[in-house]
């Protein structure tokens, strides 16, 4: 056979099971492989709940519960269409299986406009989500956790409701038209009653063919501000993240880790290795090679307390000889990186993420022109539980207690570590202390693993100080923008054109685990928040150039939205004041075939009294508005922030009022807190995030030189919900990208003093 005719043969035969595979009905997400904990007697009606006789009901819930009310949303979605009694239901962690994978995520992280929605975007949508069911990621990340699980979590609920009105109906001789559930009960015609409990270890023989979801008009728990399961738990000290872990004989480690680039392990003379053993409870000092996971090279200190680890470790620390990090960090510097990032803005046309209209050759043909950098820092995630680990390592296998974004990568890191096979490593998910993207990562676990691979048969618990924490983060990367627009005779746009340069951070994170769709092509997360907002431009060209540096970087809270909001939407007030107009009424013009973003627009800009004047402050200080819209995870949020300026320069934001449509709102009161968080968080960094390095190492250490907002520092945060029956789009992350915009542009209004960097620091000559 010819080359050719071979290759062309080999094509087809691959093209045709390709489009068999794709012309399959999807993979069910409704029974997995691994059933879930069925303890007490407790039956498994699919892979989604269990029933125990008393009537209580266990969700099964995949994702990770970081402070986001996602476990109380999930069992929301469960109980409306099990029609449980709320008081009954209990959450638990599921098993890590393919039916709980992220798919919403996956789809959504195409770089496809939102708005796109023609047969190829369809087609292109549907294989993905195919492929994400087949592969079976767990990941809590992307604000996809309601999106995600909006279909399944029903779907569930519906079938085990089904299943127990058959179960009824079978044991009355009835039909099962004739049977209806109330509040955890199932009730006949004749008004006779079972409990779910005396029903569910028969129900499971009952699988529904078919089952009928709700209609939302029916709805009677979604839709409701229901009381969070975990706050009790939190409130009284009850709740158990990881760093809570206590196991018998358990021993605890700290580590000294190398800085950025360093290939080895910190080194320190025999003498002090002997002095630090001898050191009260230390048990061991282990040499840490590092490994592909992103944990640097380090010396571990295992000891019979974490303080006593802590202290040994100290003393490591200061006598390491500091030799081995001068010749391969000196060059690792932000100043460097951020000035090698400022020169790929310049000098690169960078990878076009989307264009149109020929908006490069309107703008060089055009009279009328703005053109604007912007920067951002790097940022630390800084959760208030650091990283932390408890491994144990016996001839069965492994045992890991954590808090994972990311459960099935956290176990395929303790596999690889150890030379196990993965169904040798039982994986106990704990909530998290914050995880705002740093909890994808699994590097702290395969340290763990490699720690407590020394000291097999007891357990080790490994945890990170806050120095540890914030210097071997993997950070928010560094990045530049530069903005340009044609503007006509009435100040309306004609062309925009963005191009900014920076690390890749979610293909940084998969090379680190191993996710090879994602390691190769450009990185959407470098530029998402450009291309993909609602605004209605003639002609637009939105690009982006990936750098390097020895810096690692990772995903942090709404990731290019973080960034790429700020410079959008400071940009976009530029332009309204080029053109002496009213910057919402500017934005409005540009809305108007968006109309979902306009009512989020107008409501904002309604609720905050946008247009009417402003009191000054108690000290006679004027203050102003600014506003900001963004869309981010299939949700739009706009947000006016009401600030003034001390006489010292200090910034200071009175007031913040937003305006969110995310779809359905499953539960309008943690809707609210995501919002209050996500703007306090975004309010940090525009205020006060910078994680700068000097010579490998990051200058700030501790919360004292990596401030956080404080509580006397907030605002008062209003949230106003648009009415939507569209299915639930993100809400962990949204509220953030628009806040340090909204500040910006109202310091602008107060100063005229333009912005374009964060953190936002006035000049001096702008506050006399």
């Amino acid at each position: 056979m010819k080359r050719r005719t071979f290759l062309l043969a080999g094509l087809g035969t691959g093209g045709a099971l390709f489009l068999g595979w794709a012309l399959l009905p999807p993979r069910q997400r409704l029974i997995g492989r691994t059933p879930p904990d069925t303890a007490g007697n407790a039956v498994a009606l699919n892979g989604w709940l269990t029933i125990a006789p008393d009537d209580t009901v266990t969700v099964v819930v995949p994702k990770a519960e970081m402070g986001q009310g996602v476990h109380t949303a999930l069992a929301m979605l469960m109980a409306e269409e099990l029609g449980c009694e709320w008081t009954r239901v209990r959450v638990e962690h599921s098993p890590i299986d393919k039916i709980y994978g992220n798919v919403s995520v996956l789809v959504e992280g195409l770089p496809i406009s939102p708005d796109a929605d023609g047969t190829l975007e369809r087609g292109i949508r549907w294989i993905m989500a195919k492929t994400a069911r087949e592969l079976g990621i767990m990941l809590t990340g992307g604000s996809s956790s309601v999106r995600d699980c909006w279909m399944p979590m029903r779907e569930a609920g519906a079938s085990a409701r089904a299943s127990l009105i058959a179960a009824a109906a079978a044991t009355w001789g009835v039909a099962v038209s004739t049977c209806r559930v109330e509040q955890g009960v199932v009730v006949g015609a004749d008004g006779r009653r079972l409990r779910f409990g005396e029903l569910a270890a028969l129900a499971v023989m009952h699988r529904p063919a078919e089952i009928t979801l709700k209609a939302a008009a029916n709805f009677t728990v979604i839709g409701t501000p229901m009381r969070r399961l975990d706050s009790a738990a939190k409130s009284n000290g009850t709740a158990t993240y990881a760093i809570d872990v206590s196991l018998p004989n358990m021993l605890s480690a700290a580590v000294v880790m190398s800085p950025f680039g360093v290939t080895t392990a910190p080194v320190v003379s025999d003498a002090q290795l002997q002095q630090t053993r001898a050191m009260p409870g230390v048990r061991a000092v282990i040499t840490l090679p590092g490994s592909k996971y992103g944990d640097p090279p380090a010396l571990a200190v295992v000891a019979e307390s974490w303080w006593q680890a802590r202290n040994a470790a100290n003393v490591l620390a200061k006598t390491a000889a500091k030799t081995v990090a001068t010749a391969n960090t000196s060059a690792v510097s932000t100043v460097t990186v951020l000035q090698d990032i400022r020169n790929a803005v310049r000098n690169d046309d960078g990878m076009p993420m989307r264009f149109y209209g020929g908006a490069k050759k309107t703008l060089n043909a055009s009279t009328r022109s703005v053109d604007a950098t912007y920067e951002v820092p790097f940022l630390a995630h800084a959760p208030m539980e650091p990283m932390n680990a408890t491994v144990r390592v016996s001839n069965e296998g492994a045992e890991l207690w954590v808090g994972t974004q990311a459960p099935g990568y956290a176990r395929a890191a303790m596999a690889h570590v150890l030379e196990l096979d993965e169904d040798r490593v039982t994986v106990h998910r704990h909530m998290l202390g914050g995880g705002f993207g740093r909890r994808l990562d699994v590097d702290y676990i395969a340290q763990a693993a490699a720690i407590a691979k020394a000291a097999p048969g007891f357990p080790v618990q490994v945890i990170w100080s806050r120095e540890d924490d914030l210097r071997h983060d993997f950070y928010r990367p560094a990045t530049v923008s530069r903005l340009r627009a044609a503007l006509d005779a009435g100040g309306r746009v004609t062309a925009f054109v963005a191009h900014s340069a920076g690390q890749p951070p979610f293909k940084a994170y998969s090379n680190r685990v191993g996710f090879l769709l994602t390691q190769r092509g450009p990185d959407r997360t470098t530029s998402e928040g450009t291309w993909d907002q609602p605004y209605a431009f003639p002609a637009l060209h939105t690009s982006h150039t990936e750098t390097e540096s020895a810096i690692p970087v990772g995903s942090w809270r709404s990731v290019g939205h973080s960034h790429q909001a700020f410079f959008v939407e400071s940009f976009i007030d530029e332009l309204a004041a080029t053109a002496k107009q009213d910057p919402a009424a500017y934005r409005a013009a540009m809305l108007q075939s968006h109309p979902r973003a306009l009512r989020v627009l107008q409501l904002a800009a309604a609720k905050s009294g946008w247009g009417t004047s402003l009191e000054p402050t108690a000290d006679g200080r004027p203050r102003a508005r600014g506003i900001a819209l963004h869309a981010a995870f299939g949700s739009i949020v706009a947000e006016v922030a009401e600030v003034s300026v001390a006489a010292d320069g200090r910034i200071r934001v009175h007031r913040v009022v937003a305006a969110v449509d995310c779809g359905l709102p499953v539960n309008p009161n943690i809707i609210a807190q995501q919002i209050e968080g996500g703007i306090i968080d975004g309010l940090s960094a525009a205020l006060y995030g910078e994680l700068a390095v000097s010579d490998g190492t990051p200058r700030q250490s501790n919360f004292h030189d990596y401030r956080l907002l404080r509580i006397d520092e907030c605002p008062v945060i209003e949230t106003h919900i648009v009415p939507s029956l569209d299915p639930p789009s993100g809400i962990g992350e949204p509220g953030l990208p628009p806040i340090a915009p909204a500040v910006a542009n109202a310091l602008f209004t107060l100063t005229g003093t333009r912005l374009r960097s964060l953190p936002l620091r006035m000049p001096s000559e702008a506050t006399s």
